[in-house]
């Protein structure tokens, strides 16, 4: 156990030195959807959940070599909400959710942003039906890399959960184990950016 400890003890230090080091690149990213996914998902009927996601986005990393000074600002289409059920959809963008044809976006944009690359605090303003509410997200820089056609890219995790009656989101219909659909809503959002290319002067 001894010999054991000894030899595994220098590949410790050493994954522990590089997490220590891992810094994000900095520049300004624009969110790629075709490989982003901004989700959710919501208690139904207390015993099951239903999960969703939002396919119209878009948004822009600006990563300051400071990581604190850096900025997050997204934009969604409360119209792309898709749950692969069509019914329980256009329910969504209703007057009783989203009200989609008078609110047409959802909105984050970040105030401030604090920890390791590898365990951050995103704190900001949420905008959902025009009712606007500080969140934090609990997010993880997963990597960086140059795909095939030169562009760097960046990558991050982040969830967070909210209540949807804070946001005017009301609607409820009961049965006999409770609420048909739950108040509290885990927003999971797995996004890849790529990185502006500054114009040659």
């Amino acid at each position: 156990m001894k010999l054991m400890t000894t030899l595994l003890a220098p590949a410790l230090l050493l994954s522990q030195i590089a997490l220590a080091d891992t810094k994000v690149p900095e520049g300004t990213y624009k969110i790629d959807v075709a490989h982003s996914k901004v989700g959710f998902e919501v208690s139904h009927l207390v015993v099951a959940t239903v999960e969703g996601k939002f396919s119209d986005f878009e948004g822009t990393f600006v990563i300051d070599p400071k990581l604190d000074k850096s900025t997050i600002d997204v934009n969604i289409k409360s119209t792309s909400v898709n749950t692969d059920n069509k019914d329980r959809d256009d329910h969504l963008r209703s007057p009783d959710f989203f009200d989609s044809k008078k609110y047409e976006k959802l909105t984050f944009k970040s105030k401030k942003i604090t920890g390791t690359p590898e365990n951050l605090k995103v704190s900001g303003d949420l905008t959902i039906r025009g009712v606007t509410k500080p969140v934090t997200l609990d997010a993880k820089y997963t990597g960086s890399v140059k795909d095939p056609w030169g562009n760097e890219r960046v990558a991050f995790r982040a969830s967070t959960k909210i209540n949807r009656k804070d946001f005017g989101l009301s609607w409820h219909k009961a049965v006999e184990v409770g609420p048909v659909v739950g108040d509290e809503v885990t927003l999971d959002l797995r996004v890849e950016a790529i990185k502006e290319k500054v114009a040659k002067k």
